[in-house]
């Protein structure tokens, strides 16, 4: 007799195992129909695999938050039978779930195309249309690798053998096709539905490793009904007329060279943007009392490696050999790696070196230390994505040194600045989450007890809803993870604010507490933009390049109709320049269309135009970006407005 307990508790009894099919069977017809896999004790595992033991047993639908997971798993086992169906001789190789979708890596000697894109697509919907059966097999390990050498699937065999002892062999088969699958999978290949699409076709090395054979990636996205389908589709669309790294180019922003791989020209332009961004998260830094300073690019070795960096991190450091200086006695003065120096891939152990500087009092906690602090992490080249991931990188850093008992109101005093200044950015869609300690820890659990809940007060104080991410804090403590929603619906992750117990300890920090006992301060990292170039990537993205007018690189272009305006388009670029404004002149001998035309594919925010009439009159005919018509107004008006608008948010909020 098997007892299964349903979710309401209620529980059913059979003879003998039982399957998922069965117990959905058992509570309706109707629920047998939409059962896709289910959950024995919380593991979720295959519909039709027998439960021969009393179990707790969730019944698997499309509508559970991991049926799409389970799509995309069978979607890519469905384009792998297409393809060797359609290419016999085609091995196959790994083929797992990605954001968004799947793919599966192909060892054969042609490539494929576009065209053949589209054949497999088809054979892949005439395959949900069959509805081939799933089962699975447990294969003995030698068994499986004979088994695989001899159809001629050499890398599954590889794969096999590289398996862990112990660790069961399945083999799962839809019809006549079989893989070799950790599962589990969908009932049949009717459940995968036809709401998939293959993207492209790229190269990829078998494991990674250049030494190795190229193999042939097919991604393919796969979704649960076409409408998502669609929707994702449109918005890879939006993402591609949004992409940061052709609007850098189109507008004069920034470029990359193969010489400087991961690390960014700025031009006049976009290093405009970023000099407004800094300007103004410095001036949002010293009103909430921050202290700036700037630390050594280059520190040797020893400093690395008290800090546990050397240990860590030292394959993402750019090392550079160092003449060390000796004693008398020929002992060299520092005891570090020999003659070894790096370039400083963050702040923080350099922070700690001021902090240490003098005796710090409780009473002269929290210190608030901020740097726009220029880094570099030795990524590796595939990783490199335009401003998203570079190699040179400029942070908004600080680090607060704080007592324990102040952690909370600290947290608290950064959300209000965080919030402050993404909503000025015009990213106020921000979910929280709270990432808690992981299993490789430092500290004892009564600490991070105090610290997690710290953190939880700060943000129930601050009246922000969180989610917690079990396991995801950092090694030295928990942090703050704020996951920001686009103009388009992606999610990106930005800032930081990490609680740490371990720097100060290793690298010696302290301050004198009431009693006279020297106390460990804690450290706070946090960053509220995070790196200028990701940040100014995202924002190009998020507003396709049309950046409000406080950002604009360029905010206003007085062009001219006839040359007559000349003398009147430089005396209006002076008046607005006047009034705070980067403003150009176009005196072209060109038609206004085709000057505002121009202008428009620029993201320029505004356009005066002037003429012989506007000259006279001194008006200008203002053109707004985005805009169908045009306003007249009079020169002063116009500069006053457009002064106000271009204003930094944090400024105007002064002036108010």
């Amino acid at each position: 007799m098997v007892a299964i307990t349903l979710p309401d508790g209620s529980v059913r009894r059979f003879d003998g195992p039982v399957t998922g099919t069965d117990i959905a069977e058992s509570i309706s017809k109707s629920l047998a129909k939409k059962a896709i896999a289910m959950r024995v004790d919380g593991a979720l595992t295959d519909l039709f695999e027998p439960v021969a033991r009393d179990a707790t047993v969730e019944i698997v639908t499309r509508d559970d938050p991991q049926a799409l997971e389970l799509v995309r798993h069978d979607a890519a086992h469905l384009l792998a039978q297409a393809v060797q169906e359609l290419y016999p001789g085609t091995q196959v190789t790994i083929g797992p779930v990605i954001e968004d979708g799947f793919y599966y890596d192909f060892a054969r000697d042609e490539p494929f195309s576009s065209d053949d894109l589209e054949r497999i697509e088809t054979r892949m919907a005439e395959i949900v249309d069959e509805d081939r059966p799933t089962r699975k097999e447990v294969w003995d390990r030698e068994e499986a690798i004979r088994h695989f050498k001899k159809i001629g699937e050499t890398y599954k065999a590889e794969i096999i053998a590289d398996l862990p002892e112990g660790e069961e062999i399945k083999i799962y088969w839809h019809g006549d096709w079989h893989d070799l699958c950790r599962g589990p999978h969908l009932p049949s290949t009717k459940h995968i539905g036809k709401a998939f699409k293959l993207m492209k076709v790229a190269g990829a090395y078998w494991r990674g490793d250049h030494r190795n054979p190229m193999l042939q990636r097919i991604y393919g996205t796969a979704w649960l009904s076409e409408k998502d389908l669609k929707a994702h589709l449109q918005r890879l669309d939006e993402a591609e007329k949004r992409d940061h790294r052709r609007l850098g180019r189109e507008l004069g922003l920034f470029h990359f060279q193969p010489e400087a791989q991961g690390s960014v020209f700025w031009h006049p332009k976009g290093y405009m943007i970023w000099r407004v961004l800094e300007a103004y998260i410095r001036r949002r830094q010293d009103e909430d009392g921050y202290v700036e300073v700037k630390t050594p690019q280059l520190l040797d070795s020893v400093f690395w490696e008290k800090s546990g960096h050397w240990s860590k991190f030292r394959e993402n450091m750019f090392v550079v050999p160092d003449e060390i200086p000796s004693t008398e006695e020929g002992k060299p003065v520092l005891s570090g790696e020999a003659g070894l120096m790096a370039l400083k891939p963050m702040n923080c152990p350099a922070h700690v070196q001021i902090f240490k500087q003098g005796v710090k009092s409780y009473r002269d906690l929290p210190i608030r230390m901020a740097e726009f602090g220029c880094c570099h992490r030795n990524e590796a080249h595939g990783g490199l994505h335009g401003l998203l991931r570079v190699r040179q990188m400029t942070q908004d850093d600080a680090h607060i040194f704080c007592r324990e008992d102040q952690i909370t109101d600290e947290t608290k005093r950064f959300l209000a600045l965080f919030a402050r200044v993404y909503d000025d950015m015009g990213l106020s869609d921000i979910r929280y989450k709270l990432a808690t300690r992981p299993e490789n820890r430092a500290g004892e659990d009564a600490v991070w007890d105090r610290a997690e809940k710290a953190l939880a007060d700060a943000l129930t104080a601050s009246g922000l809803d969180f989610d917690y991410a079990e396991g995801e804090g950092a090694f030295y403590g928990p942090k703050l993870e704020f996951h920001l929603t686009d103009a388009i619906g992606r999610t990106w992750q930005a800032g930081t604010f990490q609680l740490d117990y371990v720097l100060p300890e290793r690298l010696d920090a302290s301050y004198v507490d009431e009693t006279g006992a020297k106390r460990r301060p804690v450290m706070l990292h946090r960053a509220v933009l995070g790196t200028f170039e990701r940040f100014i990537g995202l924002l190009i993205e998020h507003y396709a390049g049309r950046l409000p007018l406080w950002l604009a690189p360029v905010q206003v272009v007085v062009a001219t109709i006839t040359s007559e305006a000349d003398d009147y388009a430089k005396e209006a670029a002076a008046l607005l320049a006047a009034k705070g404004l980067r403003v150009e002149t176009d005196l072209r001998n060109e038609k206004i269309n085709y000057k505002v035309r121009e202008h428009s594919h620029a993201k320029v925010p505004a356009i005066a135009v002037v003429g012989a009439r506007e000259a006279d009159e001194r008006k200008v005919s203002l053109r707004r970006l985005g805009a169908e018509r045009q306003e007249v107004l009079d020169l002063d008006e116009a500069a006053a407005r457009l002064g106000e608008e271009a204003t930094p948010p944090d400024l105007r909020a002064r002036k108010a």
